[in-house]
């Protein structure tokens, strides 16, 4: 199981901006190791993002992704108290889901 997403978010003027440091590999499928054989792609590939259980965010992701990626997005609305969850799923089918809650 990878690490624990690390998820900062904040309200003001009517707003909440969410920052996301999600921990992952991200291998393209392009690289290849020292015996010169193809690392297989695993990457992610969907996140989706929820503001007190209703779905706020969803994006789809490929191979051009950095290592370990940085997400930062607005909610319209949300305040001190609420909760925002983080949900990846990457091409192993592996899955990680984190929350935060609104400062």
């Amino acid at each position: 199981m990878s690490d624990p997403m690390r998820i900062r978010a904040q309200s003001s003027a009517g707003q909440t901006t969410v920052r996301v440091l999600m921990s992952h590999e991200m291998e393209t499928g392009l690289r290849k190791d020292a015996a010169g054989k193809t690392i297989p792609a695993w990457h992610i590939q969907e996140v989706v993002a929820s503001l007190n259980g209703k779905q706020v965010f969803s994006a789809e992701w490929g191979t051009a992704v950095s290592k370990n990626p940085y997400l930062q997005f607005i909610i319209k609305g949300g305040k001190a108290g609420d909760k925002v969850s983080v949900t990846w799923r990457d091409t192993k089918g592996e899955q990680r889901t984190d929350e935060a809650t609104v400062n």
